[in-house]
């Protein structure tokens, strides 16, 4: 971002400090709840699938393995899905909470339909 590394981190907290408040604002007015998670939260690091949290994880890493379950992950939909799955635990004051699959009304995977000509 910056030359000035010390610079750059005041600016760069700075924009995110505003982004929270602001978006806890939104949170307030629309009768929402915003969650905060730990900054150091090993969301990248942790398999969503199993829970197993890597010791190290470079950024340059962006794709990896579950070494406990195999489960192939990429780097910033497995953080999305911890992100989620934290916020979920802290609203259900702090039991195991994983979102659940919806199931098809039919049973069957859905289809899009081809548009009639």
């Amino acid at each position: 971002m910056l030359k000035n590394g010390k610079l750059s981190k005041a600016i760069s907290d700075v924009g995110w400090s505003e982004f929270v408040t602001q978006l806890g604002y939104k949170a307030d007015w629309y009768g929402r709840t915003l969650v905060k998670i730990d900054t150091w939260y090993p969301s990248s690091k942790r398999c969503f699938a199993c829970g197993h949290v890597l010791d190290a994880l470079p950024l340059e890493i962006r794709r990896w393995d579950c070494p406990e379950c195999g489960v192939h992950h990429d780097r910033d939909l497995n953080a999305a899905k911890n992100i989620v799955a934290a916020g979920q635990a802290v609203l259900a004051c702090g039991e195991a909470v994983r979102p659940e699959r919806v199931p098809s009304r039919s049973g069957k995977p859905q289809r899009s339909r081809k548009p009639n000509k």
